[in-house]
């Protein structure tokens, strides 16, 4: 993945409020990476949560990876940060 500036950040935001898997599934690996933004795995396996409900399934195996990495209470935030996201952006 090349590295994400700023624009293209804003632009997966945008994409994913609309619904589009693969921007859901881009910030799930810049935050997965800390490519453009700084690593953060709940915020990472939230995108690859949301991006495999939307039938993404490298984002499953993405989520299996960085949840290896997280604690319990880490990935019960995650599953919250994007039950919340689904009931605004769904």
């Amino acid at each position: 993945m090349a590295c994400v500036d700023v624009d293209s950040l804003t632009q997966y935001e945008t994409d994913a409020k609309r619904g589009r898997a693969e921007a859901l599934y881009n910030l799930g690996l810049a935050y997965s990476t800390g490519n453009g933004v700084g690593v953060d795995f709940i915020a990472a396996h939230k995108w690859f949560n949301l991006a495999a409900m939307r039938g993404v399934d490298a984002a499953k195996s993405w989520r299996a990876q960085v949840a290896s990495e997280m604690l319990p209470a880490q990935i019960a935030e995650a599953q919250r940060l994007a039950r919340e996201w689904l009931s605004m952006f769904h």
